[in-house]
């Protein structure tokens, strides 16, 4: 008999979507995911090594679970946590934080900077809304105007996932 294996433990998690082999299921996913516009589905990505070295001694490492950038250089980040650690808000910014500033080299202008997005998919109920997808974005509070889409911040809760949305047919909801 053969064991089937949690797809959201990072090995696994890794293997299914951070490979060359396996990038149609990765696109897949984000297009789920992101909800792009009719005919603006991502088509390509090109996996990025995942680590992000520190810029100076004392500085804080991080090796991502899957990291892409599409044709147009926007920058994703997917990353799954299976216990909560009480900083997923944080992680998820900080994670965002050295992509975004990753970007640029030295005299470069600041316009070359792209959308940089953070997925995060999460084993348990962490933030006060009722919905397992919540997307977070720079926008002004009295207006509501979006400053920027250059941030992007997915949070993919998976206890929220609950009996009512087991007949539908949202991609995201099959993914997960």
């Amino acid at each position: 008999m053969t064991k089937r294996m949690n797809p959201i433990v990072d090995f696994v998690f890794k293997r299914i979507f951070g490979t060359e082999e396996n990038k149609d299921l990765l696109l897949s996913f984000l297009n789920a995911t992101l909800k792009p516009e009719e005919g603006k589905q991502l088509k390509e990505i090109t996996l990025v090594d995942p680590h992000i070295n520190a810029n100076q001694v004392g500085d804080k490492a991080s090796i991502l679970d899957v990291r892409g950038k599409t044709k147009t250089g926007e920058q994703i980040n997917i990353e799954v946590q299976l216990h909560n650690k009480y900083d997923m808000e944080k992680r998820s910014l900080y994670y965002w934080a050295k992509m975004y500033e990753g970007q640029l080299a030295e005299g470069e202008p600041y316009r070359n900077l792209r959308k940089t997005v953070t997925i995060s998919i999460v084993d348990f109920s962490y933030l006060p809304s009722k919905s397992y997808h919540s997307v977070f974005r720079l926008r002004e509070d009295k207006e509501k105007f979006v400053l920027t889409d250059n941030l992007e911040i997915h949070f993919l809760e998976l206890p929220k996932l609950g009996a009512e949305h087991q007949e539908t047919s949202d991609l995201l909801v099959k993914w997960l």
